[in-house]
């Protein structure tokens, strides 16, 4: 008897009444095909749920089994699988002596379907030795059929049933390999050869070394095959170790691509030799340029950083080569992944070839008809940003080029040429006098207000000399207009309004209204309109200076930052020049400036007010402009601070960077000191590199992770009954991937017996019952342990509810309504970290925000409200070290982080410590899902609750 039987997914079919084995005999007994392949149907689907009706065994046998209808054969063919085979006793039924006769007849029917079909039945009852035992000699001479489809299924059937009941075939091996060197067939070949791999390795092997000159043309599945034996024997000490890797050589070259994917996959593990690996390495460069499937590109991309970890002073030559890739696929993802191998591959040896191909690309960019231009273009800028500022001697060769970019109409393009070019300005500072005199002629062509704030403080930091400032008090000037602003403005509209009266309008017909205007390139101005009850006249703000433009426009932040960096100017001018004159009159106009800024700000003209932070910074600096020669200090925090804080900033980017480098280079190991020593000049393998399948499984099943401790199991159970019901439930819930498994323990709390116990979830939120829980019977104070499993689909907070049904004495109906089960979303989100500009477009990309008020807490540090935040939330803070340090009443500082279905959670804290101790201000909470939102909010709220300090 099978001790194993075997298991069926359970298929409910929908049907009204489920017919009795008296009907279901009549319809085979009397119907037609159709009748009984639709009544052969519900046979097999009540056998696998359990209802096997024996009795139907033989009229099955008497009136289905000898038609020739070829759909009720398939079918029989699912029956006999199914249907049970031994009676009580263990012993083979009489009745299959019949089935077996007719599987032989199907084995030597004329028709090669039947044939193949039946050879590939016997595999699905390979376990069953009584039956298989009869038909083995014409199963044996299937091998030595005409066509093709019959030999290949009865290889697979000789080799399925030498693998459970060696002795039924002793000589399989020998009878596969002479079948193997007289066939002519490739499928057939493939299959006989598998046999051989997995049940005589030594005549694989054989066969290998027999047809070692033809591999390179065989066919594409045997060539598959021959790899995998190659890849096994290796795994022990093997003899033809040298010719394995001339045959592997041989196989880069052919033109499957699952074939040289294979080569090179396993030439790196049966060889470290240089030429070796760098033949593998341009063979997954061809794949990756070749194939057209951006999915494969990926796998490949990322095998190929694997060999470059590994044996990255090899690869480096090889870096041109990679570069086609790029220029291969428009997908940004195998763009970005092939970039980060690219830039780990350039050296000082070849970053100047590297720099001109990305210069080209660049520039290929512009064109009109070039697909993804505008992610391509950020790429390379971001690639060039950092491969200029780890290799110097190309900074000077690409930076005005870049430059050129600061008009670009895409505004993530132009921000990352300015942040290269602060970069650059700072950490060289030969090539500050070139940069500025670029910056200062590109202004006139600079649309956005980002850029222009970081330009500005670019050239309020590094412009030096007292010919450079003049030269830059012209050019700022030139992009600002006629000055004062409030007053040329005023004029034009005069103008324009006189224009109207010359034309016989009146001036009390004259109306002006304004109202914002969006520009082409998105920027805002204002839009002035005289309507009259004629033709009207419109003041044009397209024509108007840049600068000019987004200061009507209500862009005062960049007003603000323009005056900053006037006052840098004339400081520093003050500071080089002892010319009194000179110095007086920049002065005057840098002053006249700011003051037609705030001017203009708090006119009718604009459509926006100047905002107060502004208006007070702008009036800083003019007041450090009226007391030039009083506040030394001021001076300094306006020349020196802002740069030595930038330095600062860039200076912790490095040391992260470093670290995080390290932290990926150096991986933690524990060892005990009784742990056993590896030699691995005794080991049997030859290299470390030879992939282990244990290991695989392992990492596959999850059996190597670390296992939870009991107290945390204990912390993870939820009472879903009271202790006074008759049924006590309580679940203990765990987290596994995206899946949460529900082990239920039921305890009869009664005397009585109770039957038909349904134990029945309900879900709300993305969680779906994966399976319902079977039917139980609970003796008189009886345990059951119920398994459930919900699949989990977003991080949305769900809720699990049920109730258990059963029948108590007298078959009387009783129900317990469960508590319900909060799923905690903290286990779905992980710390996770995005750069400044990344997080600033996803926060104006996500529409879905929250704000939790900060409140009911007994926490006087806003440091140690961040780190209740950071824990309640599992965020990680982006706001570098450095900026939180120091004492002060004001904080704030972003958020990250990111769940395991790839949804992104920001949050911003903003907080202030009063006069009196307590903490006030809010939390914002931004994501592209409501829930998430909500629940973060709500975790906040929660934690708010417990005003325990955070303990270190």
């Amino acid at each position: 008897m099978v001790a194993d039987a075997p298991c069926y997914t359970v298929v409910n079919e929908l049907v009204g009444e489920y017919p009795s084995a008296s009907d279901l005999r009549a319809s085979l007994q009397k119907g037609s095909d159709e009748a009984k392949i639709d009544t052969l149907k519900k046979i097999i689907v009540s056998t696998i749920n359990g209802n096997p009706q024996p009795t139907l065994l033989m009229p099955i046998i008497q009136y289905v089994l000898p038609s020739k209808n070829k759909q009720l054969k398939k079918l029989l063919h699912f029956y006999w699988e199914v249907c049970p085979k031994y009676d009580e006793s263990g012993k083979l039924k009489q009745e299959m002596i019949l089935v077996v006769n007719a599987i032989r007849n199907d084995l030597q029917h004329p028709n090669e379907y039947i044939r193949g079909a039946t050879l590939r039945f016997l595999q699905k009852i390979a376990k069953d030795a009584e039956l298989l035992e009869p038909l083995i000699p014409t199963c044996r001479s299937c091998l030595e059929h005409r066509h093709s489809y019959v030999r290949k299924n009865a290889v697979f059937a000789v080799y399925s049933i030498y693998r459970e009941f060696e002795n039924l075939i002793p000589d399989a091996p020998e009878l596969m390999s002479t079948f193997l060197i007289a066939e002519t067939d490739s499928t057939c070949k493939r299959n006989a050869f598998v046999f051989l791999a997995h049940c005589s390795m030594p005549k694989a092997v054989e066969y290998i070394l027999s047809v070692y000159d033809s591999i390179p043309s065989l066919d594409e599945a045997l060539q598959m095959a021959i790899i995998e034996v190659i890849r096994l024997d290796c795994k022990s000490e093997s003899t033809h170790r040298s010719r394995y890797i001339r045959c592997i050589f041989e196989l880069l070259n052919v033109s499957s691509h699952a074939v040289k994917y294979e080569a090179a996959t396993t030439l790196t593990t049966l060889t470290q030799n240089p030429a070796a690996i760098k033949a593998a390495a341009s063979c997954l460069v061809n794949l990756i340029v070749k194939e057209s499937d951006n999915n494969v590109k990926l796998i490949v991309l990322d095998r190929l950083n694997n060999l470059r970890t590994r044996h990255g002073h090899v690869l480096d030559g090889l870096v041109m080569d990679v570069l086609p890739v790029l220029s291969s696929s428009t997908d940004i993802e195998v763009r970005r992944k092939a970039m980060s191998i690219i830039l780990n591959m350039t050296s000082s040896r070849n970053v100047e070839e590297v720099v001109m191909y990305f210069k080209k690309q660049l520039q290929k960019t512009q064109e009109a008809d070039f697909e993804k231009a505008p992610e391509y273009r950020q790429l390379l800028i971001q690639s060039i940003h950092v491969t200029a500022v780890k290799f110097s001697e190309v900074a000077a060769s690409v930076v005005n080029s870049l430059m050129d970019f600061l008009g670009d109409a895409n505004n993530p393009s132009a921000l990352d040429v300015v942040a290269f070019v602060r970069e650059v300005v700072e950490k060289f500072p030969a090539l500050r006098p070139s940069i500025t005199k670029h910056l200062v002629s590109t202004l006139p062509t600079i649309k956005s207000g980002k850029v222009f704030r970081g330009v500005l403080w670019i050239l309020g930091e590094y412009v030096s000399d007292a010919p450079d400032i003049h030269a830059t008090m012209q050019e700022v000037r030139k992009v600002l207009g006629e000055i004062p602003i409030l007053a040329a403005e005023q004029r034009a509209l005069d103008e324009a309004a006189g224009t109207v009266e010359a034309d016989g309008e009146t001036d009390e017909g004259v109306k002006a209204t304004t109202r914002p205007k969006v520009l082409a390139d998105g920027t805002y101005a204002t839009e002035t309109a005289y309507s009259t009850a004629g033709p009207s006249s419109v003041q044009s703000t397209k024509s108007k200076p840049p600068l000019r433009a987004l200061i009507l426009g209500g862009d005062f932040f960049t007003g603000a930052v323009l005056a900053v960096a006037l006052t840098k100017l004339v400081l520093r001018f003050s500071e080089l020049s002892q010319d009194q004159d000179a110095l007086n009159g920049l002065r005057a106009e840098a002053m006249l400036i700011m003051a037609s800024v705030i001017r203009v700000g708090q006119s009718k003209l604009v459509t926006v007010q100047i905002d107060e932070d502004s208006n007070e910074r702008i009036m800083q600096c003019i007041q450090t402009l009226s007391e030039l020669e009083d506040e030394k200090a001021v001076h300094d925090i306006f020349l020196r601070d802002s740069q030595t804080a930038y330095t600062r900033m860039l200076g912790a980017q490095e040391k992260r960077a470093a670290e995080a480098k390290a932290a990926e280079s150096q991986k933690p190991a524990v060892v005990q000191v009784d742990d056993l020593l590896t030699f691995s000049q005794f080991s049997k393998k030859t290299n470390e590199d030879v992939i282990d399948d244990n290991e695989d499984v392992n990492r596959a099943t999850g059996a190597g992770d670390v296992q939870e401790d009991f107290i945390s199991n204990l912390s993870r159970i939820s009472q879903l009954t009271g202790f006074s019901d008759p049924i006590y439930a309580e679940a203990y819930v765990k987290m596994h991937g995206f899946d949460i498994i529900l082990d239920v323990l039921l305890v009869n709390q009664t005397a009585n017996t109770l039957q038909n116990l349904c134990l029945d979830f309900a879900t709300l939120g993305d969680l779906k019952i994966v399976e319902r829980p079977a039917v139980y019977t609970i003796g008189p104070h009886g345990f059951q342990s119920i398994k459930a499993t919900i699949k989990v689909s977003s991080t949305e907070t769900g809720v699990i509810f049920g109730s258990i049904l059963w029948e108590g004495p007298n078959l009387a109906e009783s129900c317990v309504i469960l508590n319900d089960i909060h799923i905690d979303i903290m286990d779905y989100i992980k710390p996770a970290y995005c750069n400044e500009a990344q997080f600033r477009s996803m926060w104006t990309e996500f529409e879905w925000e929250n704000r939790v008020n900060v409140g009911n807490t007994s926490m006087s540090d806003p440091r140690d409200y961040l780190q209740l935040v950071m824990k309640a939330t599992n965020m990680s803070c982006l706001t570098p070290e450095g900026a939180l340090s120091g004492d002060c009443d004001f904080l704030s500082a972003n958020m990250y982080a990111r769940s395991l279905f790839g949804e992104d959670a920001l949050a911003n804290l903003s907080v202030e410590r009063t006069e009196t101790g307590t903490i006030i201000g809010h939390v914002r909470i931004r994501s592209k899902t409501q829930g998430i939102a909500l629940s973060l909010g709500d975790r906040i709220t929660m934690a708010q609750k417990d005003n325990k300090p955070i303990v270190a």
